[in-house]
């Protein structure tokens, strides 16, 4: 869901705005996927068996020289979300029990998974933000349209639409 959520808004984002800042202090739509990537990747290799802060990761690195086209940033998307997908699709019910680590401190398996999907979740959401913001007027809305709510519930009542 939350993939599916940023790859329609970088869909939308112009390719001139994907390497663009606010501010100063800001992070582009291509810095944030290169922090997202880098962070997946560490996080998700070997993600029962060593610590998700591997010592080949260089996180500062992350925020520097972001990718430049969009084919250079949808490949990093990609491999991220591959990582990610690898290791939850590995797991089993016996894996919950376990214990992982992460820049050595001690997490069980659901805490890790839901450390990693709320710092993923929180950058989708400023991917989504400055995709809307620079697609401006050609903007499509990703989920449910202002006051489009009643026709959307009426549709899933029907079965024509689903909440997810």
């Amino acid at each position: 869901m939350y993939k599916g959520l940023g790859d329609r808004a970088i869909a939308q984002a112009p390719d001139a705005s994907l390497t663009a800042v606010l501010d100063p202090e800001s992070n582009s739509i291509a810095t944030i996927v290169k922090h997202l990537a880098g962070n997946m990747r560490s996080r998700w290799t070997d993600f029962l068996t060593s610590d998700g802060e591997k010592p080949t990761r260089n996180r500062d690195s992350e925020f520097e020289a972001p990718p430049q086209t969009r084919a250079e940033l949808l490949e990093m998307w990609e491999s991220g979300w591959k990582c990610a997908f690898a290791a939850l699709e590995s797991l089993s019910d016996e894996n919950m029990a376990q214990t992982v680590l992460i820049r050595t401190e001690a997490h069980s398996v659901m805490q890790a998974v839901n450390r990693n999907l709320a710092h993923t979740v929180y950058h989708v959401g400023q991917i989504v933000f400055l995709a809307k913001h620079f697609a401006a007027g050609n903007w499509t809305t990703l989920t449910i349209p202002r006051g489009g709510s009643a026709k959307f519930f009426a549709r899933v009542a029907k079965g024509e639409a689903s909440q997810r």
